[in-house]
C-alpha cells in the first residue's frame, strides 16, 4: 500500500469515529432530555404534603428551639424571670427543649425517618411535662391542644403518603 492511501484510511477511519461519537452524544442528549422532564402527576400529592408539613414544623422548632436558649442565656424575661432564679426542674425541661427542638428541626428539615421520631419525642414531651408537671410551665391546655393538633396531622398526613406507595 502506499502513503497516500494509508493515510487516506486513516483519515477515513477518524472521520467514522468522530461521526459515531457525534450520534452517540446526540442520542445521549435527547434522551436526556426526555429523562429530565417531570411529568406532572399528582402521584405523590399526599408525600409533597408531609414534607410541606415536616418543613414547617423544622420553621416551627427552630423558633422554639431558639426561645428556649434564649430563656437560658437570658436574652428574653427580666431580672426575676431569669435561669438561675428558676426551679431546678424548670431549668432541665427548659435545656432538654432547647437541645431537642433544634435536633428535631435539622431532621424535620431533611424529611428523615429520624427528624421525625426525635419531632415526635419533644411534642409528647411538651404535652406530658404540660398535663403531668404543671408546676414547670404552668400547665397550659392551649399548649397541650396545639400540641395534639399537630401530632393528628402529623399522623393523618404520614398515613395518607404510606398509601400513595403499595408495598
Amino acid at each position: 500500500m502506499s502513503e497516500i492511501s494509508t493515510r487516506d484510511a486513516a483519515r477515513d477511519g477518524a472521520s467514522a469515529r468522530d461521526a459515531a461519537r457525534d450520534n452517540a452524544r446526540e442520542s445521549a442528549l435527547s434522551v436526556a432530555a426526555i429523562s429530565s422532564e417531570r411529568p406532572e402527576s399528582d402521584d405523590n400529592v399526599w408525600t409533597r404534603r408531609l414534607v410541606l408539613f415536616l418543613r414547617v414544623m423544622a420553621l416551627l422548632s427552630i423558633l422554639k428551639g431558639l426561645y428556649h436558649w434564649a430563656q437560658v442565656t437570658g436574652f428574653v424575661g427580666g431580672e426575676d424571670e431569669a435561669f438561675e432564679n428558676q426551679s431546678m426542674a424548670w431549668q432541665a425541661a427548659t435545656v432538654y427543649f432547647a437541645v431537642i427542638e433544634l435536633v428535631a428541626a435539622v431532621g424535620l428539615w431533611l424529611a428523615t425517618p429520624w427528624g421525625a421520631v426525635v419531632w415526635l419525642t419533644t411534642v409528647v414531651s411538651m404535652a406530658v411535662i404540660e398535663l403531668m408537671f404543671p408546676g414547670i410551665y404552668g400547665g397550659s391546655l392551649v399548649v397541650v391542644g396545639v400540641e395534639v393538633f399537630m401530632l393528628a396531622a402529623y399522623l393523618a398526613l404520614a398515613w395518607m403518603a404510606a398509601r400513595e406507595r403499595p408495598p
